[in-house]
């Protein structure tokens, strides 16, 4: 039996559970993109539900506790920060971006974004920045810049579109 926590990717549960993917889509009514083949093949494997969370703007105690409540676990008392930084660094000069690449097309076509991302922020110089645009918060890509110790800040745009700067200090 899969224990439902904020660690668990996303894949697992609809895996093990596949009645909870309509608990998700009446939760956050967005979910109902995990119906989309290409998005269920590359970021349900790889987004928690911690980054599910993020992604849909819920509290991740609320998201775990109405899956668990429909499986019948006990609920969750943890407490974690859910938050990512939108305020833009001091000082920033958009001049600064020497890249930028919009992730969309490439979710479309299956394809995953993760290590290209990886590779052009690898080249990155000390003060300058890479932009990426995204059809919602790609959590799992900036918990992976962030603990390559890449900073970043997210800019939610009027189109419903997320802007991802990426920067090295």
């Amino acid at each position: 039996m899969l224990i439902i926590s904020p660690k668990t990717k996303l894949m697992a549960v609809l895996e093990e559970y596949p009645q909870l993917e309509q608990v998700l889509i009446n939760y956050v009514p967005m979910f109902t993109q995990l119906k989309n083949p290409v998005l269920r093949k590359t970021v349900a494997r790889i987004a928690t539900l911690q980054q599910v969370a993020n992604i849909g703007k819920v509290p991740v105690e609320d998201l775990i506790n109405r899956l668990r409540n429909e499986v019948g676990q006990d609920l969750y008392s943890g407490t974690s920060d859910t938050s990512y930084i939108t305020a833009e660094p001091e000082g920033f000069d958009k001049k600064k971006i020497s890249g930028e690449l919009d992730i969309h097309a490439m979710l479309e076509a299956g394809e995953q974004p993760v290590i290209l991302v990886l590779a052009e922020l690898n080249k990155l110089s000390a003060g300058s920045a890479y932009k990426v645009s995204a059809p919602f918060l790609p959590a799992p890509l900036i918990d992976k810049a962030v603990s390559l110790n890449i900073r970043y800040w997210v800019k939610s745009g009027s189109d419903k579109r997320y802007y991802i700067y990426f920067y090295k200090e």
